[in-house]
């Protein structure tokens, strides 16, 4: 398992909120909803995206812009309109303003259709709410902005209008079609943007394209379970042990061995979440022989232990589906 794929084996779109959104101005959403991870892409028509903390972008057909939560943000057809409706945890939908009642009533336009517009708007936008934060994608999800957007040109996709195709439609495993369509869009974006030599992608990433470190990497991040040593790492590389771990540290920024426990220690993380997860058996799946070791390792690196990391999770997201049935 790669660095991307790694990402959407944490926070894989799993029953995903997904809408499809048309507007006619004027029009504002402040949205709120504290998700992790939201994906808007534009079908046609324009739009406005107003971080709370950054100059205002705009948005056309083929676009797509990337959130990283928590923080709030705006989408509107214009700068200066104030919102009218917010968007809450558990995407609940509040009146703000003289205007945004009709906004909220109107919400059913058909199969996960919203808008102020009926089923035809000026403006129709796609948007993907990536629901719970993964452990296994916290490297790569730091290295984002807190709104990153590409223009159609850049990202060069086809499956924008094939998420606008599917999402309309309400077929047998139509919710895995949807969230699979959402994960390849998200892969395109992220494949795009760290591309970039001004997206500041981590070292690690970068060193995916190193013939030595990058093999190194693979290894490691596709058998986490294997009992990996600098000497084993090295003679798959084709260096030495010395040289491999100079090399290794100068690309990477950290040792293989480092680099190899806190992968672990990550998937450990996500993987003790699953149902019927014990400590045991997650043990043997990221190369810990007992779960003694793997107990005093998640415990030096995150500073809790493995059933306390699962416990605060399990309240967390007990306390957002609270919030949503609320």
């Amino acid at each position: 398992m790669d660095a991307v794929a790694g990402l959407l084996d944490g926070p894989r779109a799993r029953e995903a909120f997904l809408l499809r959104s048309t507007m006619d101005p004027p029009w504002s959403l402040r949205i709120a909803d504290e998700a992790p991870l939201t994906v808007l892409a534009m079908v046609r028509g324009e739009a406005w995206v107003l971080p709370d903390d950054g100059e205002a972008v705009a948005l056309h057909g083929g676009d797509v812009a990337i959130f990283r939560g928590p923080e709030p943000y705006t989408v509107s057809h214009d700068p200066a309109t104030a919102p009218q409706v917010l968007i809450g945890p558990g995407q609940v939908c509040e009146v703000l303003a003289p205007g945004g009642e009709d906004l909220v009533e109107s919400m059913g336009c058909g199969i996960r259709t919203w808008g102020n517009a009926g089923a035809d708007g000026a403006t129709e936008m796609l948007t993907g709410t990536y629901q719970l934060d993964g452990e296994v994608s916290q490297r790569l999800l730091r290295a984002l902005p807190t709104l990153l957007v590409l223009s159609a040109d850049a990202l060069n996709s086809p499956v924008i209008p094939l998420l606008a195709d599917e999402i309309v439609k309400d077929e047998p495993g139509q919710e895995a079609v949807l969230d699979r369509l959402l994960d390849l869009l998200l892969i395109a974006v992220l494949r795009a943007w760290f591309a970039r030599p001004e997206a500041g992608a981590p070292e690690w990433y970068r060193a995916y394209r190193d013939p030595v470190v990058g093999r190194a990497l693979r290894l490691m991040h596709h058998n986490p379970a294997h009992p990996w040593t600098i000497a084993e790492l090295a003679s798959e590389t084709g260096m030495s042990r010395a040289a491999l771990a100079r090399r290794f540290n100068d690309l990477v920024g950290e040792p293989p061995m480092s680099f190899l426990t806190g992968w672990r220690i990550a998937l450990a993380a996500d993987l003790l979440l699953e149902p019927g997860a014990t400590i045991g058996s997650v043990a043997d799946r990221v190369g810990y022989g007992s779960p003694f070791a793997l107990s005093t390792a998640f415990k030096r690196i995150r500073g809790v232990s493995p059933q306390q990391h699962r416990a605060a999770a399990r309240a967390t997201a007990s306390e957002a589906t609270a919030q949503a049935s609320g």
